[in-house]
């Protein structure tokens, strides 16, 4: 029995020109030259497939980068626009206080009693942090201070109308001097004493005299001893009267603000010459106008 031969491979090279070498190995060279050449190759595919890997990663990586830097800025933008509506919101908070004080002084002047509700006060650390929760407590506050004043509101202007119908201030405008007094005084027509129940202002004939509070004309016209007057009623029971006067300016019935002209100075009714009596009265009773004057013009 014959022993069989190892193959063999002959691998012919030719060369341009002429010429050719013929190589020859065994069989098992090209089987080891193909595994070779095949693992070769795997691994470079591999580390090709592991550098596009890399390179991906690396892509991510410098996306994710990219992303958390501009996160960070945006969260330090809002840190500062939180701290600044937290400063915002203490200046409105304060201001609020200084509001809510001049509505109490409202209040009280329209004859309202103090409101002693507090707002409601969010605790730190509640959702929406701290700039929210301040200015939370700020719509709080504003809407109650909204719901004061939508109360004061018609009371204040009852009393601010009350108030501007009170007699209150001069009837002349200029240096005119108090000629005699309220209460009992020389009779100056004669001797003995009486009652005086007004002031008696020294002015000039013609000078105008004017209304000291809001009214509505009670009476004009000869009035005795007061010559040419006009008696004007107020609220809460006072009446005002503006006697001696020359020439009027108003009809009986008609409505008046504080500083209109009624009338003009002159020397009518029980009179020693040009002047004007001006007299204060409450429910009908006379009182001193002395109270009624600004107290920076008269010192007695």
């Amino acid at each position: 029995m014959k022993r069989k031969r190892p193959a063999r491979y002959t691998l012919l090279l030719a060369k341009s020109g002429g010429g050719s070498r013929a190589l020859t190995f065994p069989g098992w060279a090209l089987g080891l030259f193909l595994a070779f050449l095949a693992l070769w190759t795997g691994v470079n595919l591999y580390l090709w497939h592991r550098a596009k890997e890399a390179r991906a990663l690396e892509a991510r990586l410098f996306a994710l980068s990219q992303e958390a830097r501009r996160l960070s800025l945006a969260l330090e933008a809002e840190r500062a626009k939180n701290g600044a509506l937290s400063q915002e919101a203490e200046r409105t908070k304060k201001e609020l206080e200084a509001l809510k004080k001049k509505i109490d002084e409202l209040r009280r002047r329209a004859g309202l009693s103090p409101i002693n509700a507090t707002p409601v006060r969010y605790q730190e650390g509640a959702r929406g942090g701290g700039a929210m929760a301040a200015w939370t407590e700020v719509e709080a506050t504003l809407l109650d201070l909204k719901n004061q004043l939508a109360e004061v509101a018609p009371a204040l202007e009852r009393a601010l109308e009350i108030e501007e119908s009170l007699p209150r201030g001069l009837p002349l405008r200029g240096d005119g001097g108090v000629t005699s007094f309220f209460g009992v005084r020389q009779n100056p027509f004669g001797p003995g004493w009486e009652f005086h129940d007004g002031l008696d202002f020294s002015a000039p004939y013609g000078a105008p005299v004017y209304a000291t509070g809001a009214g509505v004309v009670a009476r004009v016209g000869w009035m005795g001893a007061y010559g040419l007057a006009v008696l004007l009623d107020h609220a809460q029971g006072y009446q005002t009267l503006y006697g001696h006067l020359s020439r009027l300016a108003v009809r009986a019935g008609e409505r008046v603000e504080r500083g209109q002209v009624l009338g003009y100075v002159g020397s009518t009714g029980r009179s020693t010459g040009p002047h004007l009596h001006y007299g204060v009265y409450r429910y009908g009773t006379p009182v001193n106008p002395v109270a009624y004057l600004d107290p920076t013009w008269y010192t007695r």
